[in-house]
């Protein structure tokens, strides 16, 4: 029997550009994703927005101004 292992990807960094929110994944991918699927994340500010942190070791991104979390896994 083959089994196969899976990796959780994990977020090394995240930026935004003017409509779109980017990640860089340990295994060297880069995500970029539409801003406006995320509201609180659209309608925030610069500094909000920037105010981020990894949670779970890179599965996920919380913003504590904003109380919302993204988890890589969702955006694949």
């Amino acid at each position: 029997m083959n089994s196969l292992i899976t990796k959780t990807p994990l977020a090394t960094t995240i930026w935004f550009s003017n409509d779109k929110f980017h990640l860089l994944l340990e295994d060297g991918r880069e995500i970029a994703v539409p801003l406006e699927w995320f509201p609180s994340l659209s309608k925030a500010t610069e500094a909000e927005r920037n105010n981020w942190r990894l949670i779970g070791g890179g599965e996920g991104i919380h913003w504590m101004d904003l109380d919302e979390d993204i988890s890589v896994e969702g955006l694949l």
